[in-house]
C-alpha cells in the first residue's frame, strides 16, 4: 500500500472516530508546542537587554501591590501595557519568580496560537467549500498548518522569552482567526445556533464576541497598535471583497465598542489619573507616535528590512511564499467576490500578511519582532498551497520547484554556517570562551549534518517529483535540530553571556551592606536588578559613576562605601590600585569591587 493511501485511510479514520481525532489533534500541538515552546524554557537566565525589564517590572508590581503604574528599577516604566506584567505577576504567585514563570505567558500565547490555528485551518482550510469541515484536506491542512506556525526563528525565539510580542502576536492573530470563523459561518445563513442560559445565540455573534474581547486585550498588551492592525487588516479585506456593509451589520460594531472599553478602558483611566501627563507623553507620544513617525532608540533599519526579516525568521517556509502568494491569485476581484465566505481564507491570509508588513515597512523605527503578528498569515498561505489538491496550475507547478530548489540550498548553506559557527564566534570579546565550548561539545558538526541530511532529501524528493512532501522532511529537520542543537546550545550561550552576571548576582546579595550603593559601569544589565532584587546605578563613562558616587556620600555621610561592578579595563580608566579597593569576586568579563569613602574623593571628577 502506498505511503499516500495510508494517509488517506488515516484521515478518513479521524472523520469516522471524532474522540480519537480530537485526542490526536491535541496531542499534536502539546508535542510541537512543548518540544518548541516549553522544553528547557527555564533552563537559561534572562536575556539581557529588554527581557530582564519585563521580568522585573513584573516583580515589582507582585512586591509592590501595585497593579497599575509599572515600575523598573525604581522608575515608572510606561513603555508596555500591563496585560504581560499581570501575567507574569500571576505565574510568579503561582510557580515563583524565576526564568519559567516570566516566560510562560509567551509559551502559552504561541501554543494557544497554534491550537486556533489548526482549528481554522481544519475547519476552513480546503478549496472543497461544500466539505471544507469534513474533507481530508482539511485534516492535512490543519497538521502543516499548526506547525508551520510553530517552528519557524522568529515564533521560537519570541515564544521563549519574556517580553509582550508574542503575547501581542497571539491576542491579535487569534482574534483575526476568531472573525474570520464568524465571518465565514455569517452571511445568508448565519451560522449554527447555540443555547446559553436559556438564551439563543449563532455561533457567528459568539465569534465575533471572541475578537472584540482579543482586541481588548491586545489593547492591553502593546496599546493602539491592538486595534489599528487587525482594523486595517479587517478594513481592507472585506472592502476589497465588497461585502462590508453586511460584515459590519453582522459584526454590531458597538456593542463590540462597548466590550473593547470595558475591557481595555479602565486601566488607562486609572494610570493616568496616577501619573498624569508623564504617562500621556511617555506612552503615547514617545512609545507609539514617536516609534511610527521617527526612529527610537537608534532603532533604524532600511526600507528592504522586513523582506529580509521575513526571510530568514519565517525560514525555511519563507521560500514558499512567492509561489503560494503567486497561486493565490488575489488580483481576480470578481473571482473571490463571487466565492462562499468560507473559501476566503487565502485572502483573508493574504491581506494579513500585507497589511502588517506595509504597516511597519512605513514607519520608521523598525524591530524584528514588530512582523511577528504576520507569522501565522504566512504559515496559513504556505499551507494552502502546499495542501493545493490538483497542483495543476503553471503558478503552482513554478512555486513548488522553484520553492523546493531554494529549499535545498537554504539548508546546504545553513550547514556551512553551522559547522563554521566557531570560527565566526572567535574573537568576541563578550564572550570570549563560547567559539571553543561549542567546538568542544560536537554541535556544529551535529548540526551541520542534520542541514546537509535534510537538504539532500529534499533534493531526492524534488528529483522524483515529490515535491509535496518536503512540508515532512523540512518539519523533521526542524525538529532535529531544535532538539539535538538549538536546545542543547542554548545553555552553553548563557553560561559564557548571562551567567557571569548572575555569578556575581548572587555574591551582591550575600555582600551588600545596608545603604550601600551598586554602581554598574560601562554597560547597562537590567537582568542585575532581577537576580539581585535591588535598585542598580547604571553609568556608561566611569569618571561619571564616580562623580556620582562621591556625591551621593556627601548627601549621606552615613554611607561610607559603595559597590562596583565593571571590567577591569574600566577600572584603568578610574586609576584605581588594587591595594585601593576591595575585590568581592570575578566572573567572565566582570569584576566585582567595594571601594571607600576615602578613595572615592580622591578620584577626579572629570573624564
Amino acid at each position: 500500500m502506498s505511503v499516500e493511501r495510508q494517509i488517506l485511510d488515516f484521515w478518513r479514520y479521524l472523520d469516522k472516530h471524532p474522540v480519537a481525532a480530537r485526542l490526536i489533534a491535541v496531542a499534536w500541538i502539546l508535542l510541537i508546542g512543548g518540544i518548541t515552546f516549553f522544553w528547557n524554557l527555564g533552563s537559561t537566565g534572562l536575556v539581557d537587554e529588554t527581557e530582564p525589564l519585563f521580568a522585573e517590572a513584573a516583580r515589582q508590581m507582585k512586591e509592590t501591590g501595585d497593579w497599575v503604574t509599572p515600575y523598573f528599577n525604581g522608575a515608572p516604566r510606561f513603555d508596555k501595557p500591563p496585560l504581560i506584567y499581570w501575567l507574569m505577576a500571576i505565574a510568579y504567585q503561582v510557580i515563583g519568580v524565576n526564568e519559567w514563570a516570566a516566560r510562560l505567558p509567551s509559551a502559552l500565547s504561541a501554543i494557544a496560537l497554534i491550537a486556533m490555528g489548526f482549528y481554522t485551518l481544519k475547519r476552513f482550510g480546503s478549496d472543497t467549500v461544500d466539505a471544507c469541515a469534513d474533507s481530508d484536506q482539511g485534516w492535512l491542512s490543519a497538521f502543516i498548518g499548526s506547525t508551520l506556525i510553530a517552528l519557524h526563528p522568529l515564533t521560537i525565539i519570541w515564544a521563549r522569552t519574556g517580553v509582550s510580542d508574542m503575547l501581542l502576536t497571539g491576542c491579535i492573530g487569534l482574534a483575526l482567526m476568531a472573525f474570520f470563523s464568524g465571518y465565514a459561518e455569517g452571511g445568508a445563513n448565519q451560522g449554527k445556533s447555540l443555547r446559553l442560559h436559556g438564551a439563543v445565540f449563532k455561533t457567528s455573534q459568539l465569534w465575533y464576541f471572541m475578537f472584540y474581547l482579543l482586541i481588548a486585550l491586545a489593547i492591553l498588551t502593546k496599546g493602539p497598535v491592538g486595534i489599528v492592525l487587525p482594523g486595517l487588516i479587517i478594513g481592507s479585506f472585506v472592502l476589497y471583497v465588497g461585502n462590508w456593509r453586511a460584515v459590519l451589520g453582522e459584526m454590531r460594531p458597538l456593542w463590540g465598542l462597548f466590550i473593547i472599553l470595558l475591557v481595555a478602558l479602565p486601566w488607562y483611566i486609572l494610570v493616568t489619573l496616577a501619573n498624569g501627563k508623564a504617562f500621556i507623553d511617555s506612552f503615547f507620544g514617545y512609545h507609539n507616535i514617536e516609534r511610527f513617525t521617527g526612529v527610537v532608540n537608534r532603532h533604524w533599519a532600511p526600507w528592504y528590512f522586513y523582506f529580509v526579516v521575513v526571510m530568514l525568521g519565517f525560514a525555511p517556509w519563507s521560500l514558499y511564499l512567492p509561489g503560494a502568494i503567486a497561486h493565490l491569485q488575489f488580483w481576480k476581484r470578481s473571482i473571490w467576490r463571487h466565492q462562499p465566505r468560507a473559501a476566503h481564507l487565502g485572502l483573508f491570509a493574504f491581506f494579513w500578511f500585507v497589511c502588517i508588513f506595509g504597516f511597519f515597512t512605513i514607519a520608521v523605527t523598525k524591530l524584528p519582532s514588530y512582523v511577528l503578528p504576520l507569522m501565522p498569515a504566512a504559515a496559513i498561505l504556505v499551507t494552502l498551497f502546499w495542501t493545493e489538491p490538483t497542483g495543476q496550475s503553471s503558478w503552482f507547478s513554478w512555486g513548488m520547484k522553484l520553492g523546493g530548489v531554494l529549499n535545498g540550498v537554504f539548508f546546504l548553506i545553513l550547514g556551512g554556517v553551522l559547522v563554521y559557527t566557531p570560527q565566526l564566534l572567535k574573537g568576541d570579546r563578550a564572550i570570549p570562551n563560547l567559539a571553543p565550548l561549542l567546538q568542544e561539545s560536537g554541535l556544529p558538526v551535529l548540526g551541520g549534518a542534520i542541514a546537509i541530511a535534510t537538504a539532500i532529501a529534499i533534493g531526492v524528493l524534488m528529483l522524483r517529483r515529490q515535491g509535496r512532501w518536503v512540508w515532512l522532511v523540512n518539519i523533521l529537520g526542524m525538529l532535529a535540530l531544535i532538539i539535538f542543537v538549538l536546545l542543547p546550545a542554548a545553555p552553553l550561550v548563557d553560561s559564557q553571556r548571562q551567567l557571569p552576571l548572575r555569578q556575581l548576582a548572587q555574591v551582591i546579595v550575600q555582600e551588600r551592606q545596608p545603604g550601600e550603593e551598586l554602581v554598574m559601569i560601562g554597560t547597562t544589565k537590567p537582568s542585575l536588578v532581577f537576580y539581585t532584587r535591588q535598585p542598580v546605578i547604571f553609568r556608561l563613562r566611569a569618571r561619571s559613576a564616580a562623580t556620582y558616587l562621591q556625591e551621593r556620600m556627601i548627601s549621606q555621610p552615613g554611607i561610607s562605601t559603595a559597590l562596583i561592578l565593571t571590567t577591569p579595563k574600566k577600572l584603568e580608566v578610574l586609576k584605581l590600585q588594587p591595594a585601593q579597593y576591595q575585590t568581592l569576586g570575578e566572573a567572565g568579563p566582570y569584576q566585582l569591587i567595594r571601594v571607600s569613602e576615602r578613595v572615592l574623593s580622591q578620584l577626579p571628577q572629570q573624564e
